[in-house]
């Protein structure tokens, strides 16, 4: 793996996750386009990453594949890494994503991250639906072992896919005797708990924590990561990213707001609820039960949002608890221009620019 530069001035490399949300009034096409908008804008401006993530049966996030939309900005950035963060794999045979991945990597050689995560991104009859119940969580390590034979097309003497072959993939550039140029994907493993920590340190592979859901115990996973890391092939050391909702604005009044409307989507979808974001002014409105009120005050706040210097404060102070390598801005409002606004005043205010 290669460790990437600090972002400017940052301590730590800076990136950006979007989840195609969409919003009361926002059509899927408008929210794609918004999608191909941000990508480039987050190009031009030197992030590191553009991650989307799965999810299923959901209003409110409108890419249930993530591989199909990073094949669109494949052709439309240039410089950026572009990943899934992540791919649920147990919803899926480790072959299929294998050859997605080595198409993604063909269109886009040296800039595909995979993050693997075990959850089913979506309730339990949806995940009965991608037929989940014939795959199980406890299979999740054996599954990343599939995958990579795949991708690296080396199962051992007597493995039963030992003649299977991900194409593209390495098979297919030998038997067209040229070089290869398809390497494997960059694998991360996702998470927000102790057995993906324990996992990703075993395994030898960089680690994303997802902060954005809640109060998750960042501090335990990380060190429990670090202190059990194995040195492997891919990765010498231990290497950390954690996303964190962001929202920043030159009116930190609207940057407030916003960040309660997507409060609301996460109130809504525990409520089982249509989970697509209300608009500001109806969300301001809404009075809620004592405890409603706390869950909106709670993930409002999981929200760094305000000016840019608010936001970058926010973000060190994370860094600063955390020492994680890469922050990932995860972004998320009902007004979509809010979210462009945010990378561009990030990337203002610490400077990045892209190589």
């Amino acid at each position: 793996m290669q460790i990437p530069a600090h972002s400017g001035t940052a301590p730590f490399t800076l990136s950006v996750h979007d989840n195609s949300l969409t919003g009361v009034g926002i059509t899927s096409q408008e929210a794609f386009a918004e999608v191909v908008a941000l990508a480039e804008l987050a190009d031009r401006s030197g992030l590191e990453r553009f991650w989307m993530s799965e999810h299923h049966a959901m209003p409110g996030a409108a890419a249930g594949s993530p591989q199909l939309m990073l094949a669109r900005l494949t052709g439309c950035t240039s410089r950026i890494r572009l990943g899934a963060g992540g791919v649920m794999l147990p919803n899926h045979a480790p072959l299929v994503i294998a050859e997605q991945f080595g198409m993604l990597e063909s269109l886009a050689p040296g800039r595909i991250d995979l993050g693997l995560g075990r959850a089913p991104g979506t309730d339990q009859a949806t995940a009965a639906a991608l037929r989940r119940h014939h795959a199980s969580n406890d299979r999740f390590p054996q599954q990343i072992e599939e995958l990579v034979g795949f991708l690296e097309d080396d199962f051992p003497e007597g493995h039963p896919y030992r003649q299977v072959h991900a194409v593209p993939g390495p098979w297919q550039a030998e038997q067209n005797r040229v070089p290869n140029s398809i390497s494997p994907s960059q694998i991360w493993i996702l998470g927000s708990s102790a057995y993906s920590a324990q996992l990703a340190a075993e395994l030898g592979r960089p680690y994303a924590f997802a902060l954005q859901f809640g109060q998750a115990d960042v501090d335990s996973a990380l060190e429990i990561y670090r202190s059990q890391f194995k040195a492997s092939e891919h990765l010498e050391r231990p290497h950390t990213l954690v996303s964190v909702g962001v929202i920043a604005d030159d009116d930190p009044e609207a940057a407030a707001v916003q960040s309660r409307v997507s409060a609301m989507a996460m109130l809504r979808m525990f409520k089982r609820e249509p989970y697509a974001m209300l608009p500001p002014d109806e969300v301001m409105a809404y009075q809620g039960s004592l405890q409603e009120q706390m869950i909106l005050d709670t993930y409002t706040d999981n929200t760094l949002h305000g000016s840019a210097q608010d936001v970058a404060e926010g973000l060190e102070r994370l860094h600063a608890r955390t020492q994680a390598d890469e922050l990932m801005m995860v972004v998320g409002a009902h007004d979509r221009a809010m979210s462009r606004r945010t990378v561009e005043l990030m990337a203002e205010h610490y400077q990045i620019a892209a190589g």
